[in-house]
């Protein structure tokens, strides 16, 4: 099998600028060279002590990332020595880091004109003109730079992209032979060179060098294909098909001659034999993966095209499925593919399931699987599904998240807690705060359910701080703390948030006004608790509530409707034996 053309990057230029910072543009990697102190002969003995010791010291307190001190230190050492250029150089990092290019690249020029030299002041002149967008300045920069290091073959290659930039081919080519001399003979040169030649219009130069490594590798087609696009580029079409179809015939298999072909049916109108050659591609057991999917995705995009006519893939893809029916990669396609036509549920979700059988792993597919079967309620079924995903795709908290969601509806607090537990070890600071939110929120609800107080408002906390508005969790904590002796304050002020976000629901309202009532505020708490049974959409008001509206009531001196909400409540379901016993003494009470 002849495998796919390297495609060299050596000339896909995109010199970026970097709004002036200092940058490397080098590909070669350089040891960091220690910081060499030139304090000048002219300095008195105790100028050179004290220049060393400010400089070591803004040295430390750069590395501590204590910008401006070094800043002002540095200073000090030029003000002793202003010929010192490892002093510009280490100040103008700091005036890079505050925008301030002009300045920076001043410093720059400072060290690399004292120690002209100095390999590493010279390229970060060069590299800050590069963020400038200065690229002639850049250009000779480099040319120096290579001048006094002609070993740096990455400085040549800098040297090349500078020059395309300016359309000096000449200078290109020049370039690339001198980092061939230093690294060798390649074929990335040759094909750099070539490049170059198309650029320059060179067609003959370009054709002769590409045969040539045709020629020179007749055992790897890639270079004869290469030569078969060229010429198919420049409008030598039957010369591109005699080399396609002889390499065809010498490897029937090669899938980048394969390709070749199929766009020159395509181009030359014959969409009969672009379809063989396509079948050819994708029904071949010896079509890499990569290939068969790019192939498969030109497949859909042009049906797509012509109209969406879907039975033609469906058909297409179960024909790929007998060749390669372990591949995970056609079954995901197949999968999102009927999803994207909106096929009935479960037609996707049984392609889905084909996937994960192939490919338990595949966390898409489970996800949407799991969505799915969400909507059915069946949370038996959501959690066999979702519960392997914690196992398959430990990262992922969605998966944590729907287990213990599931088996908190199936009233299985302990699976839940063990699921939201195992998923709380998986936080991070990239993690979604409303998945981690919730699960401390529920994590909260269930284990004050279970009585253990403490760990259910430190779960409440931690909700809270992952998401301060929270709003089921701020009226959940905010009730219970009013309700278990816990600071009044601090639960108006969350219940308060709660009722602003949602000022019409009932549930929230009523938790306000019972916190008026804890803090003695009858009259706002009566305001708050009519405003709970005007929004409360139940058929019947909750035994609870009405308790509320009686004890809130009759502390406003409505005794009458207090009584009438007490019998209420008994109705409701409330506990008849301590809500009579109030309204006796209630009614006691003058």
């Amino acid at each position: 099998m002849c495998k796919r053309a390297r495609y060299y990057l050596l000339l896909a230029i995109a010199v970026v600028a970097m709004g002036g910072q200092i940058v490397s543009a080098a590909t070669k990697k350089k040891a960091k060279k220690p910081v060499v102190l030139t304090v000048a002969d002219t300095l008195s003995y105790n100028d050179s002590r004290r220049y060393n010791y400010f400089f070591l010291e803004a040295v430390r307190q750069q590395e501590a990332g204590h910008y401006a001190a070094a800043f002002d230190l540095l200073n000090h050492c030029l003000d002793i020595n202003p010929k010192a250029a490892e002093a510009y150089f280490l100040r103008a990092r700091y005036l890079s880091m505050l925008r301030k290019d002009s300045l920076a690249l001043n410093d720059l020029e400072k060290a690399a004109s004292l120690q002209p030299g100095n390999a590493i002041y010279q390229e970060k002149v060069a590299q800050f003109y590069i963020g400038m967008g200065n690229f002639d300045k850049a250009t000779k920069a480099y040319e120096q730079l290579y001048a006094n290091n002609r070993d740096r073959s990455d400085v040549l290659n800098v040297l090349v992209q500078l020059y395309q930039q300016q359309k000096d081919y000449g200078k290109m080519i020049e370039a690339i032979n001198k980092m061939e001399e230093l690294e060798g003979v390649d074929d990335q040169f040759e094909m750099a060179k070539m490049n170059v030649y198309e650029m320059m219009g060179n067609t003959r130069k370009a054709y002769l060098t590409l045969k040539r490594l045709a020629d020179s590798h007749p055992n790897d087609k890639t270079f004869t294909v290469m030569l078969g696009n060229w010429l198919m580029q420049h409008k030598m079409r039957k010369a591109a098909y005699k080399l396609f179809a002889q390499t065809l015939k010498e490897e029937p298999d090669n899938t980048y001659a394969q390709s070749s072909m199929y766009d020159y049916y395509r181009s030359s109108g014959n969409d009969s034999l672009a379809r063989q050659m396509m079948d050819r591609i994708l029904l071949g057991k010896n079509t890499p993966a990569d290939s068969r999917m790019q192939f498969l995705k030109q497949a859909i995009q042009e049906n797509e095209q012509q109209g969406g006519d879907s039975m033609q893939i469906i058909h297409l893809l179960d024909r790929v499925r007998k060749v390669v029916p372990k591949d995970a990669q056609v079954a995901e396609m197949r999968a999102a593919y009927f999803q994207m036509k909106k096929m009935p549920t479960a037609v996707v979700d049984s392609a889905l399931m084909q996937l994960l059988d192939i490919a338990p792993d595949n966390a898409w597919a489970r996800f949407q699987l799991v969505q799915s079967k969400w909507a059915t309620q069946d949370w038996k079924l959501v959690a066999s599904l979702a519960e392997p995903g914690m196992l398959y795709n430990p990262d992922e908290m969605a998966f944590y998240y729907f287990t213990g969601l599931a088996r908190f509806y199936q009233e299985d607090d302990k699976g839940a807690l063990d699921a939201f537990q195992r998923g709380t070890a998986e936080i991070n600071d990239k993690s979604n705060p409303d998945i981690v939110s919730d699960f401390y929120a529920i994590m909260g609800d269930i284990y004050h359910s279970q009585g253990e107080k403490e760990k259910s408002y430190a779960a409440y906390d931690s909700c809270l701080q992952w998401k301060p508005d929270h709003i089921a969790t701020l009226n959940n904590y905010a009730y219970f703390l009013c309700t278990e002796g816990g600071n009044l304050k601090k639960a108006e002020e969350m219940s308060a948030k709660a009722v602003k976000a949602e000022p019409a629901n009932a549930t929230y309202l009523d938790t306000y006004a019972w916190i008026l009532f804890c803090e003695e505020r009858y009259a706002e708490a009566k305001f708050y608790m009519d405003a709970t049974l005007k929004n409360d959409t139940d058929s019947a008001v909750s035994a609870a509530v009405l308790e509320h509206a009686g004890d809130i009531y009759m502390k406003v001196g409505e005794k009458e409707q207090a009584l009438e909400f007490l019998q209420k409540a008994i109705e409701a379901g409330g506990d008849k034996d301590a809500l009579t016993r109030k309204m006796n003494l209630y009614r006691k009470e003058k």
